[in-house]
């Protein structure tokens, strides 16, 4: 009996030791390593092609016209397939659709009360789930939208800028939060989104949104689920940045710059200012640089439709994310401004600095400061080695002379070039002062 109750003594010591060992997933790492998803602002609001939600809230027309929209929205080509292969193509790792907006239409036949696609218009038919099976089949991360807030909805206080249902009325503000917590108890068991993207938390405090116990909702039915940073009170997993491009690298850890990729975030179709593709791959190598992800919005129309300008966008995006995929997922932000003029990233073990040149070099590319010996310089996803020289190394400085690089015509990309420095050790770099001759 002795030697039974020790055998199961050490084999379950054992197993705990094991399991203390087994080193724990972060599960931040997918988030960090994607670099780039898409988000997909999709609504009534395609139907005449306004502002979404905002555009009733700031006065341009009426609640009851806005809504006269439902009649018109049809899905009549929604193709959620199709949308999911042309995401997967684009080289986004992640996708975050409009499960429901300031206006309260749900997405998606919600029995927790409210708006909804599938009774009140005539696509009649849940557009979420649909979706959301697209991407899991081809390996890419799913992510719901939710609004806090909604205009729409009998038990939330505000109705425009300027009207309210009611203030100061604590039981009426409860009803409400309680059917959110209803409609994302739904999200989760029908959908298991990968990501929640909360948004419109500004107009009532953590405490009342009960963010705390959402969140432990949320994670009670997957505990691996990503939460941004709207959600108040701090509790979100990571920063949303909106479409001021940052200077400098945000302090967060994690972070995603969220991106219309025209002026609008819903389709409207007097909105022609679509950026160029080699513009947004501008926008996404900053993202690259300071270690952060890019959400890049696109918006169909009422039917389901893209306009030509965003195949076109994510055709280019495919076309180079494909190319230059060692120097995309996973990279670490760069090095320090000024050792180089260009975008830098480096490698999960910062042995290999990637350089991104939106133009051709006038002459030589320069590196200044740069300690490390250099082993080898490549062009990404072309494979051609280049040379490099260095000058201006004095014997008695401690100062490292300056690394030129020459980049042959046939070399580069239509967009953006990269170049590969793979170095002896992980990357060390002069900064300070500079020095002057004691002795020679």
């Amino acid at each position: 009996m002795r030697k039974t109750l020790l055998s199961l003594f050490l084999l379950c010591h054992f197993a705990a030791l094991a399991q203390q060992q087994e080193p724990k997933v972060n599960k931040m790492q997918w988030f960090d390593d994607a670099k780039l998803g898409i988000f997909i602002h999709w609504g009534i609001y395609s139907v005449h092609g306004i502002d979404e939600s905002w555009s009733f809230f700031n006065g341009y027309l009426s609640h009851e016209e806005y809504m006269q929209q439902k009649e018109g929205f049809t899905a009549s080509k929604y193709d959620p397939e199709a949308w999911a292969q042309m995401i997967a193509s684009s080289g986004a790792k992640y996708a975050v659709l409009t499960t429901k907006h300031h206006d309260g239409m749900a997405l998606w036949p919600t029995n927790a009360g409210g708006l909804n696609v599938v009774e009140h218009t005539p696509a009649g038919r849940d557009l979420v789930g649909p979706f959301m099976q697209a991407l899991e089949k081809r390996g890419v991360k799913k992510g719901a939208y939710f609004s806090m807030l909604d205009w729409s909805h009998p038990h939330y206080d505000r109705i425009t800028r300027d009207e309210f249902r009611y203030k100061n009325d604590p039981k009426r503000f409860s009803r409400f939060v309680d059917f959110n917590f209803s409609q994302i108890k739904e999200l989760s068991a029908q959908y298991d989104p990968d990501l929640f993207w909360f948004d419109g938390d500004w107009e009532h405090k953590p405490e009342e949104w009960k963010s705390k116990e959402l969140k432990e909702q949320i994670l009670a039915h997957n505990t691996a689920a990503i939460i941004n940073s709207r959600i108040g009170g701090g509790l979100g997993d990571y920063a949303t940045p909106e479409q001021g491009v940052p200077i400098s690298k945000p302090s967060a850890p994690f972070w995603e710059l969220c991106l219309t990729t025209n002026e609008n975030w819903g389709y409207q179709p007097t909105d022609t200012a679509f950026k160029t593709p080699s513009e947004l791959l501008r926008i996404f190598v900053d993202c690259l640089k300071m270690g952060g992800n890019l959400l890049m919005n696109i918006a169909p129309r009422e039917d389901g439709t893209f306009p030509d300008e965003v195949h076109g966008i994510m055709d280019e995006f495919g076309r180079w994310t494909q190319k230059h995929a060692p120097a995309v997922y996973g990279v670490k932000a760069g090095i320090p401004d000024g050792h180089v003029y260009a975008a830098t990233s480096l490698d999960p073990k910062e042995k290999i600095l990637y350089v991104y040149l939106d133009s051709k070099v006038k002459e030589s590319l320069v590196i200044k400061g740069l300690k490390n010996k250099i082993n080898r310089i490549w062009v990404v996803g072309h494979g051609a080695k280049l040379e490099h020289k260095v000058r201006g190394k004095q014997y008695w400085s401690t100062v490292p002379g300056l690394v030129y690089i020459d980049i042959p015509e046939e070399v580069y990309d239509p967009s953006i070039t990269v170049l590969a420095i793979l170095l002896d050790g992980p990357f060390d770099l002069y900064r300070e002062a500079g020095s002057v001759i004691e002795d020679n």
